[in-house]
């Protein structure tokens, strides 16, 4: 005879709350599905969390914080604005491919949070932006990027960056690291960058 594993903590709430978000949206799950999904009671996800919503805001600021720490940690991999964007775009496009159901929710579901979680939420996003922003106006201003429009080719930049967890496919015709040479090419070409390619 076996029993039901009970588990406990954060994590599986956590898991069963990025699973029910993907597949139903913030709005689309209960309560009692995060916890039937995490094998615990409903009563045990308010020992770690005051709602449904402090579980939203768990798992985006903890998404963008840690997009930040991947772009952050090679930001100064070569001295140059050319090797910095290169190494933040491989960063951004590994971390949209294999964090694909956290960051499709921080694209997703930004509508859906409180104003105190939307105000902690843009905050990071805004960092994240002021980050790659700083390259590329680096970059003009070394003259190794040409773009008249530094703001708005950042702007670019993160959305389409952003906008990978809504369409890639693990095992489709694009590994993670084909994706990220595409990606680098495209980003040098909107900063009138050297090509990757040459």
């Amino acid at each position: 005879m076996t029993t039901k594993q009970v588990r406990s903590g954060r994590d599986p709430i956590v898991a069963a709350a990025v699973s029910h978000f993907t597949e139903r949206g913030y709005h689309g799950t209960s309560m009692r599905d995060i916890a039937a999904g995490a094998g615990v009671t409903v009563a045990s996800i308010y020992h770690h969390f005051d709602g449904k919503q402090a579980v939203l805001q768990f798992i985006m600021a903890g998404t963008m914080r840690d997009l930040l720490e991947a772009t952050t940690s090679v930001d100064d991999e070569g001295t140059t604005p050319t090797a910095r964007l290169r190494a933040f775009v491989d960063a951004w496009v590994l971390f949209h491919t294999t964090r694909q159901p956290e960051a499709l929710i921080g694209a997703s579901e930004i509508r859906s949070l409180d104003d105190d979680g939307r105000d902690l939420v843009v905050g990071l996003r805004d960092e994240q932006e002021r980050r790659l922003r700083g390259i590329v106006e680096a970059g003009v201003a070394s003259g190794e990027f040409t773009t008249p429009y530094p703001v708005e080719a950042t702007r670019a930049l993160v959305t389409m960056g952003a906008a990978i967890a809504s369409w890639y496919r693990a095992g489709g015709p694009l590994t993670p690291a084909e994706l990220s040479d595409r990606y680098c090419e495209l980003a040098f070409g909107l900063v009138r960058g050297p090509s990757v390619l040459e």
